[in-house]
């Protein structure tokens, strides 16, 4: 049997916990009208909402009833000194099939729009992924009024092909190919006037909705048919409150905005469709006014930007809100970023290649492979030199004309509490969207053409969005700073599924040296264990 169970506990000096049971299972699917194998969690797809407050505990003992070893990831969670939940293989032993195993994690000092899905194999092809929200906490005042109801919105590109199927396309040295449609929340209405509406509205009420492209490859552009989008939350940071007709949401990232109910009360359409594509793909998702006729909605879909200029232009107007209260280290925008010293600049390229006749993708000439022992466990076993090797890549790129990718396990030292500078450049002809775990990050600049330290004329200094994710234009860099401060071993990724799954990422140990809890907790008692670490002794606890 099927079932979910949801505990909130409460203990005098403790934040509160909630509890969760998730059984991962295979179950068929037909978002597109062609049934496939799914991946569904609890009979969902896609899976369940978690819906949080900041300084939860979470823990959620998930149930491995694939025939396959599963993993999830809780992207934009920081984790705070608990690497061990990442949910990655640099990290995690992935869940063994027919096993279990419990994440245990608080969202520390956080609030905003998240999501979680599967990081192994190509399971998120087939679903496991699903929204998760960190309000505030009801002492901390937020720069709006409480909208009549909230609403997460997944939205993503979407394949046919069982994702057995598109690994063995990868592993064969091919490439995806292209989506055969776009989904929101698991569907796309096919606008016959018999679609259920995703969501109701009451005239006159203002909603929040939490949009996020949950998708494998593809940026999408949203919009709601004749209703402006106020923008209040991005990644877990307040923004300034701009006003727009459509988004481009890149994938990995989640936009919070509010959406008035005050236009004729009927059905309308909310659209998502792929940007930076030959062929545009259109999903569609239906919205009714409590009051409104049933098959309403007009078949005139309003019209996606062309071209990336518009949404480069679109991020500049993207502003951190300085003045709102949030749950966060440095209330009131007082942490002047761009008044700290940068004690380190990685210049990362990304690449697309062939090595041995099949298709890889790299980072500054490495194109990852993950390890049989997670990174972090061979860390903190003692036997790190047995399983990798530090800084296999430098921090700027091979010299011009150095082409030769090698396949390695890529692994950046990074010295504890520095202050870096990111730089993210995209010689592609395609878009490239980033990730890294265990962090949030001042996305300070994108623009077009090569970086250059006097690129840094154009930072934002003042007012950058504090983030999880960045997307990078064809031909084009991105440039993020931050405080590594945050120890244990983080993942930092092309949300692009098919680069990430073929190499496209990298992990960034920072250690402390002082092994103390203070900075790190210890391996947690029920971690599972793989590899050479599996039948070592237990290594002594860190203290305080």
């Amino acid at each position: 049997m099927i079932f979910v169970m949801l505990i909130v506990k409460v203990v005098v000096g403790e934040d509160p916990y909630l509890y969760f049971t998730w059984k991962v299972t295979y179950g068929t699917i037909s978002p597109l009208g062609i049934p496939q194998q799914g991946i569904l969690i609890n009979g969902k797809f896609p899976g369940p909402n978690i819906n949080s407050t900041t300084n939860n505990n979470i823990v959620i003992n998930v149930f491995n009833r694939l025939d396959e070893p599963f993993l999830l990831t809780w992207s934009g969670i920081q984790q705070r000194k608990n690497a061990w939940q990442d949910g990655v293989l640099g990290t995690n032993c992935p869940i063994p099939p027919g096993k279990n195993f419990t994440y245990r994690f608080q969202v520390k000092d956080q609030i905003g729009s998240y999501i979680y899905y599967p990081t192994t194999a190509m399971h998120k092809a087939a679903g496991g992924f699903g929204g998760l929200r960190v309000n505030s906490r009801l002492l901390i005042p937020v720069p709006y009024a409480d909208p009549e109801d909230d609403y997460t919105v997944l939205i993503g590109d979407w394949y046919t092909k069982s994702h057995s199927s598109l690994r063995k396309f990868l592993d064969s040295g091919r490439s995806l190919g292209r989506p055969q449609g776009v989904l929101l929340n698991g569907k796309s209405a096919k606008g016959n006037g018999k679609d259920k509406p995703l969501f109701t509205m009451k005239p006159g009420k203002t909603y929040k909705y939490r949009i996020c492209n949950v998708g494998l490859k593809t940026s999408l552009n949203f919009r709601i048919q004749g209703h402006p989008m106020k923008l209040v939350e991005m990644e877990g940071s307040h923004t300034v409150q701009n006003t727009y007709d459509s988004l481009d949401v890149h994938v990995g990232q989640c936009f919070s905005v509010l959406v008035t109910a005050d236009k004729e009360p009927k059905e309308y359409y909310m659209v998502a469709s792929t940007r930076f594509t030959k062929k545009v793909l259109t999903g569609k998702g239906i919205i009714r006014y409590t009051n409104g006729r049933k098959g309403s909605a007009s078949p005139n879909i309003p019209e996606a930007p062309v071209g990336w200029a518009w949404s480069l232009n679109q991020f500049r107007t993207f502003r951190w809100n300085l003045t709102a209260s949030a749950a966060r280290p440095n209330p009131q925008g007082s942490y002047h970023y761009g008044k700290i010293n940068i004690t380190r600049t990685i210049k990362l390229v990304n690449s697309r290649s062939r090595v041995n006749g099949k298709l890889r993708y790299a980072i500054n000439g490495v194109s990852h492979l993950d390890p049989i022992t997670p990174f972090k466990l061979a860390e903190y076993y003692g036997v790190a030199n047995k399983v990798f090797k530090y800084d296999t890549i430098r921090d700027n790129p091979p010299a011009k004309g150095a082409n030769k990718v090698i396949e390695a396990a890529n692994v950046v030292n990074q010295t504890f509490r520095n202050f870096v500078e990111i730089i993210f450049e995209n010689h592609e002809k395609s878009m490239q969207s980033w990730h890294l775990a265990g962090y949030s990050f001042f996305a300070v600049s994108i623009e077009p053409g090569r970086w250059s330290p006097e690129r840094r004329r154009n930072y934002n200094l003042l007012d950058a969005v504090s983030r999880h994710t960045i997307q990078v234009f064809p031909k084009s860099y991105a440039a993020v700073m931050l405080t590594f401060d945050n120890a244990g071993m983080w993942n930092l990724r092309s949300e692009l599924t098919e680069n990430r799954y073929l190499g496209q990422q990298l992990y960034i140990s920072v250690l402390s040296p002082a092994r103390s809890l203070r900075d790190e907790y210890n391996i947690p008692d029920n971690a599972l264990l793989c590899g050479l670490i599996k039948d070592l002794p237990m290594p002594p606890p860190y203290s305080v």
